[in-house]
């Protein structure tokens, strides 16, 4: 890695762990890193402002670009950051309101909707505010940090968790993010720097908890159990099975044209 690549991750707790090598480790330095939302870090690497992004793994189809294994977000049953709310029945919802800084996560709530409860509703992007997103539609996704803000157990709604969605109807994990450049970048050193940073984070993760809950105004407990009990970093065979097969339902529902090469843990 002569050249200082420039990186940018997701401005999300869930990819805390991911940078904490980067930011207070021994990979300090060896990036040139950048923070910004899922979508915009997708748009970074499609336009070459970037060399390498923590990014959607829809948008790594989308753009053919090469994968750094072994890391990543991903779940393995309930998210709890990726929250489905609906004033009415899932199979009733006929208009959605999305807040599309992720788009694998909308991507998902369509895959899920389509294929679990058979419907296609309307899709339109909106701030991730809940009211003001159910006041112009049926249903709101709401993803990330604004997600962990609220308690859903409190909300007048039917709300549904996709990362559960996710397995129940699938068994397997669900992936959300990965690192992704153009072949070029990705070398076995980028790779590994990437694996340790995240091997430093998720030794440290009472550290990560400290500091990034105060930021990001999210309770203590929650970040521990979130970071803990439903974020996945490391990636393992049946993370990329379970992402090989969502890339392949998104296939099926046109929202990515082509299929990448299947993956697997090597």
């Amino acid at each position: 890695m002569s050249q200082k690549l420039r990186v940018c991750s997701v401005d999300y707790l869930n990819s805390a762990p991911l940078v904490w090598g980067m930011l207070h480790g021994p990979q300090q330095g060896v990036f040139d890193l950048i923070f910004r939302v899922p979508s915009i870090c997708a748009e970074m690497v499609a336009s070459g402002a970037v060399h390498i992004g923590n990014i959607p793994v829809i948008e790594y189809a989308r753009q053919s670009l090469t994968l750094a294994p072994g890391v990543g977000v991903a779940s393995h049953g309930p998210v709890r950051s990726i929250l489905l709310v609906s004033k009415c029945p899932l199979p009733r919802i006929r208009t959605l309101a999305a807040d599309s800084s992720s788009r694998t996560s909308v991507a998902l709530a369509r895959i899920i909707l389509a294929r679990r409860y058979g419907v296609e509703p309307l899709f339109a992007a909106h701030r991730p505010d809940l009211e003001a997103m159910l006041e112009t539609a049926d249903a709101a996704l709401l993803i990330g940090d604004p997600a962990l803000r609220l308690d859903p157990q409190a909300l007048p709604y039917h709300v549904a968790d996709l990362g559960q969605e996710w397995s129940e109807m699938t068994g397997l994990p669900m992936v959300f993010a990965v690192w992704a450049g153009r072949a070029g970048h990705i070398s076995d050193a980028v790779c590994e720097a990437f694996v340790a940073s995240c091997r430093y984070g998720r030794e440290r993760l009472e550290e990560v908890v400290r500091q990034e809950s105060a930021a990001r105004s999210i309770p203590g407990d929650l970040a521990r159990r979130y970071l803990t009990h439903h974020i996945v970093n490391e990636l393992g065979p049946r993370d990329y099975e379970g992402l090989n097969l969502y890339l392949r339902y998104a296939r099926e529902l046109e929202i990515v044209c082509e299929m990448p090469p299947s993956l697997s843990s090597s």
